[in-house]
């Protein structure tokens, strides 16, 4: 026995800051089953089309409205259009938007923090000073106003579906990026006076190597869960725009379109709801409940 206590030792001590907090995250139940069940989620949107091979416009009014049964599981709209399809199908635009919008929050809010955290004096405050300007903006009926003017331009450009799409993507982005830059930007103060980071400096290493090498990977922990928590943001933003009928147009159906279009048939064919908003309830618990797990892994301070 007192001969393996150093081989043990020796392994855990080979364990990577990554593979310890996976370790950490198996050990949150509830984070890894939304991990299962977002996943089961993805593959049904990105497979599902191939499996169940109905055409998401095939219009019968023979079977208008009509309950899950064999030929439609989940239902049909008042056109007659098989509701698994439409949800397969827009699943993929939504979680899309949700992750492409995420990536452009987090990536605008870690360069302006990071060039805030690691700066000092106006430009420091000229940053802050523009993110509480956009924190201090009313979202929505600015997100309304841009909709409104920039979508017919998009459409004529890109097409309706990409159009929409980019524009979507960047109204919720742009208003998506402020709190995960004030959080790189505290993360920069607390680390930028560590001892590794002024034993770089004291070494010669330059300001960007400072923040690329030393600084920003040690910040990405905070960062990982506020974006994972913007995708759950991004998902429900999308699914407003959507219901309020500003954004994708009817023919591609998005869950919030789905939703839209079935708010006055809420009395004569509640499935037609029902699925979609099941569907955008799971993915955002999902994701909700998969960043409290990665917080609790990536908290050093957290023993679990």
């Amino acid at each position: 026995m007192a001969g393996s206590t150093p081989a043990s030792a020796t392994a855990s001590a080979h364990v990577s800051p990554w593979g310890e907090a996976w370790r950490r995250f198996k050990r949150h139940r509830m984070a890894m089953l939304s991990l299962v069940i977002l996943l089961l989620m993805v593959a049904a949107v990105l497979v599902g089309p191939w499996l169940w091979p109905v055409a998401i416009n095939d219009i019968d009014f023979t079977a208008r409205l009509k309950s899950p049964s064999l030929a439609h599981p989940l239902g049909t709209d008042d056109l007659g259009q098989d509701l698994l399809a439409r949800l397969l199908y827009g699943g993929r635009i939504s979680l899309a938007v949700g992750l492409a919008a995420m990536l452009m929050a987090v990536i605008v809010g870690v360069l302006i923090g990071a060039i805030a955290g690691i700066s000092r004096g106006s430009v420091d405050a000229a940053l802050m000073w523009l993110t509480d300007l956009f924190l201090s903006l009313p979202q929505l009926p600015l997100l309304l106003l841009i909709i409104y003017l920039f979508r017919d331009g998009l459409k004529e450009t890109f097409g309706p579906e990409v159009g929409v799409f980019i524009l979507i993507v960047v109204v919720i982005g742009g208003f998506r990026w402020m709190p995960v830059a004030r959080l790189v930007r505290a993360q920069f103060f607390s680390l930028r006076e560590k001892e590794f980071v002024e034993a770089a400096r004291a070494l010669g290493a330059s300001t960007p190597r400072q923040v690329t090498r030393h600084i920003l990977p040690n910040a990405l922990g905070p960062v990982i869960v506020a974006g994972t928590i913007d995708v759950a943001a991004a998902i429900i933003a999308e699914s407003t725009l959507s219901f309020l009928g500003l954004g994708f147009p009817p023919d591609i159906p998005t869950w919030g379109r789905i939703l839209f279009d079935a708010k006055d048939y809420l009395d004569i064919a509640p499935h037609w709801a029902l699925f979609p908003g099941l569907a955008i309830f799971l993915a955002v618990l999902t994701i909700n409940f998969i960043g409290d797990g990665l917080r609790d892994a990536l908290d050093p301070r957290k023993v679990m």
